[in-house]
């Protein structure tokens, strides 16, 4: 059976401009490569789970724009079951510098994803959440939870929810307003640890790649470790599977086209 996976979050245009170096502040730095891409933490996860096998379900918010369709374009390519808000406010969008070496700049505008407030939620095996969207969102979809809560808590903020995973980076756990059940914290190229109420259980380390964009790459491995862990695997399985996860996207470029599926990551195991 297919995990049963609803994603509340959000979902953005992404606007992308690739440069040799990220400009210094004040600083305008010419030559660059623009593409609009896809994107958004939740969209990106919902599709990111999808591609990896999973039943996936999407309820978010878009505006009545232009950007609207660009933004659902990869969702509808997975097939991704979407239950979205239509609202005034103009869709996501997100503004991302990307350096030849992979490292990135980012600011969101949230748009639509700002308007999400209480939800229903489909049947479900497990509830994804991401914090670019209003905490009575993110609480809404853990209250309605009748099988696994993930968050992933990022951007960084305390939100009063009780995950049975948590899915930050070594900057955001300090932000956490609560640390027990699973906390995964990703450490970049030295890989991640799992950590169950507060004792590590699991560490891994990702396969080398070349870096080029490491836009997705945290959507990447929320992503397969949630579908990892819905599979039954052990803990530092699916840790290994989701840091494979995670330098698969960050060795391609764009967000949603970057993510892996299941046969790759396997490859590259």
């Amino acid at each position: 059976m297919k995990p049963r996976i609803t994603v509340v979050g959000s979902i953005n245009l992404d606007l992308v401009a690739r440069c040799e170096r990220l400009p210094r502040s004040g600083e305008t730095v010419s030559g660059g490569v623009f593409s609009r891409v896809p994107g958004g933490k939740g969209a990106n996860q919902a599709v990111a789970c999808a591609r990896l096998g999973a039943d996936v379900t999407f309820v978010g918010a878009t505006g009545r724009d232009a950007f609207a369709e660009e933004a659902l374009v990869g969702l509808r390519e997975v097939r991704v079951t979407l239950e979205l808000r239509a609202v005034d406010e103009p869709t996501g969008v997100a503004l991302i510098l990307v350096d030849t070496s992979g490292e990135n700049q980012i600011v969101v505008a949230p748009g639509a994803n700002s308007t999400l407030g209480e939800i229903e939620l489909p049947a479900h095996d497990a509830v994804l959440c991401q914090l670019e969207i209003p905490d009575e969102a993110v609480r809404s979809a853990w209250e309605g939870c009748t099988g696994f809560f993930c968050l992933n808590a990022a951007p960084a903020r305390p939100v009063a929810v009780d995950p049975d995973l948590t899915v930050v980076n070594r900057y955001e756990v300090e932000a956490l307003s609560r640390r027990d059940g699973l906390v995964a914290v990703t450490l970049g190229a030295e890989g991640a640890t799992l950590l169950e109420d507060g004792e590590e259980i699991a560490r891994a380390r990702p396969p080398r790649v070349e870096a080029v964009d490491g836009t997705a790459a945290g959507d990447a491995f929320t992503a397969c470790l949630l579908v990892s862990l819905l599979e039954k695997r052990e803990p530092g399985e699916a840790l290994g599977r989701a840091c494979a996860a995670g330098a698969l996207a960050a060795s391609r470029l764009g967000a949603q086209p970057s993510l892996p599926t299941a046969a790759e990551i396997d490859s590259i195991l």
